[in-house]
């Protein structure tokens, strides 16, 4: 009888762990995708040299030769996809996975997380250019010489020498040259005419006390 028991007890124990290892690959999920090459890539190497990073190397994705990808044995949850190629740049996105297998992935955005916008799935995926490692080296041009302020006082002054004439000979011009100097033109009295005045203004109120003492 004891043993039956125990029997019984260890097929349930069994049972159990059966059903936990089964609920938990039902709640294992895939996240798939492709990439395109980029304009002008023609060659098989980026391909072996893409790698798919999800939440930084967490789980890891491979190409295949027609450019699709699957990362299996995700739970559901949040993660940050991420394409690494030494070559090419692309944008990373954010995949979330709800309880019941259903997807939704948007553009990941550091500065505005608030900001969500939506990408369709499954995934597909453009590279947005090429990395520069290195910054171009500067190169010597005409218009760097012409506008350089050196070369600019001594041109300057030259061009101004030469038009101005031309300008002054323009009827237009000289009347428009005429009415500003007509508004800018003021007529200053004569000082002579000035301390005169003065003077003048002076001596009026002497010559009145004296003529009003005549009077008395």
């Amino acid at each position: 009888m004891k043993s039956l028991v125990v029997l019984v007890l260890l097929s349930l124990a069994a049972f159990s762990q059966a059903e936990g290892v089964v609920d938990n690959e039902e709640s294992l999920y895939v996240v798939e995708g492709r990439i395109y090459s980029a304009e002008g890539e023609n060659s098989n190497s980026w391909q072996r040299e893409t790698r798919i990073l999800v939440n930084g190397g967490e789980y890891l994705g491979f190409l295949k030769q027609d450019g699709s990808f699957i990362v299996s044995n995700l739970p559901s949850g949040s993660y940050t996809l991420e394409i690494a190629n030494p070559n090419y740049y692309y944008e990373p996105l954010r995949v979330e996975i709800s309880n019941k297998g259903k997807f939704r992935a948007r553009k990941l955005n550091h500065l505005q997380p608030s900001v969500v916008t939506l990408v369709a799935y499954p995934l597909k995926m453009k590279s947005l250019g090429k990395i520069r490692y290195f910054q171009q080296r500067e190169q010597w041009r005409i218009t760097d010489f012409l506008f350089s302020p050196m070369v600019l006082m001594m041109v300057l002054p030259l061009l101004l020498i030469m038009v101005l004439p031309k300008m002054m000979n323009d009827p237009e011009t000289k009347k428009e040259m005429e009415q500003l100097n007509n508004m800018t033109k003021y007529e200053l009295p004569d000082m002579s005419e000035v301390v005169a005045s003065l003077f003048s203004d002076r001596d009026e109120p002497k010559q009145k006390s004296k003529a009003s003492k005549k009077r008395q």
